[in-house]
């Protein structure tokens, strides 16, 4: 059965002012970090904080800026196991997934929480397409800790794997016990329960789950651009358009490229042309910078609007080789369609 938003909807503080305070929270620790003021644990929850506005806007700067200061943690405090995971975290964002597994050792040995470094190991085992581990990983939690952030972990990986019915109900009953009041946490478990219908091609289920996330969090970027997906998927071309200008000038080219698309498919080519060269650019430099991170969205963007199947090929295999996942492979067999067809 497939569950949508209702009446009964958990009361949270408005998106608009938690972004704003978002905002100030990161400048008055970047202030006080300046002068040197910060504690391991204030400088940890900087650079979560980094991540996660990084995260909700689709700003790069964001999460490169979370990964230069995990880094100097580590250095200044080796001996504190909350500064290896907390590059680990960082280092996963951009897919260094071995570095992050081995900062996670050296947390362990450092004394860490173990709940704590086994969610970080899902995490990562999940993004290479280990399911079998992240699932006794995810299930384990769950078992000892049946809250909203075990159960909303364990439906986004059974959502990953295919199991549908188990994802639904177990998205369902995280969002039943959640207790907080940021809408955060929230939108984000609201995104994955609209990307895994989006997957399975409910294309109105989708749309209802992205505008949740979207209206809990009005700037969350990447809701806002599927939700501009779904629209075009449906036909919706002017309102997709409208929708996706505003985001296509973020440092994420990934809104660029579809735009770019749109366009092209409903004639306006000039303009098409001109976000297809920005988004063109800022891959190249993203893929420079960080191969491993965007060689993915970087294939797709080649192999569609970029058409360039050589370079989206290459590209696909890089990512494969670096996780196994379904999408991955996918990634991989449609590369090579392409190229029997040129």
């Amino acid at each position: 059965m497939i569950g949508l938003p209702h009446d009964t909807e958990p009361i949270t503080t408005s998106g608009v002012i938690a972004l704003l305070n978002l905002h100030r929270q990161i400048d008055g620790l970047e202030s006080q970090a300046a002068g040197g003021r910060l504690t391991v644990v204030q400088r940890a929850n900087l650079i979560d904080l980094l991540s996660l506005r990084g995260q909700l806007l689709s700003c790069i700067a964001d999460i490169e800026r979370a990964a230069t200061l995990a880094k100097q943690l580590v250095g200044d405090a080796p001996t504190e196991g909350l500064a290896f995971l907390t590059r680990a975290r960082t280092r996963a964002a951009f897919h260094h997934f071995a570095e992050a597994l081995a900062d996670l050792s050296v947390a362990e040995r450092l004394g860490s929480e173990r709940t704590a470094l086994e969610a970080e190991c899902a995490v990562i085992f999940q993004a290479l397409g280990r399911y079998d581990a992240a699932l006794v990983l995810r299930q384990n939690a769950v078992k000892h800790q049946p809250d909203f952030a075990t159960l909303g972990a364990l439906a986004g990986l059974q959502a990953e794997r295919g199991k549908i019915a188990e994802a639904e109900g177990l998205f369902r009953e995280s969002r039943r016990r959640y207790r907080g009041v940021s809408p955060f946490p929230l939108a984000l478990l609201d995104f994955q329960r609209g990307l895994m219908w989006l997957e399975q091609g409910e294309l109105h289920t989708a749309r209802a789950w992205f505008s949740a996330a979207q209206s809990r969090v009005p700037g969350y970027v990447p809701a806002l651009g599927h939700l501009a997906e779904v629209e075009a998927a449906l036909g919706e071309y002017e309102s997709a358009i409208n929708r996706l200008r505003p985001l296509s000038v973020s440092s994420d080219p990934e809104y660029a490229g579809l735009l770019a698309g749109l366009l092209s498919k409903t004639g306006q080519r000039d303009e098409a042309g001109q976000w297809r060269s920005k988004a063109a650019a800022r891959y190249d430099e993203l893929v420079a910078r960080h191969p491993d991170a965007f060689a993915d969205h970087a294939a797709e963007f080649w192999l569609t609007i970029g058409a360039d199947v050589k370079k989206a090929r290459k590209l696909a295999w890089q990512n494969l080789i670096i996780r196994q996942t379904p999408r991955a492979y996918a990634l991989v067999n449609l590369a090579a369609l392409a190229s029997t067809s040129h």
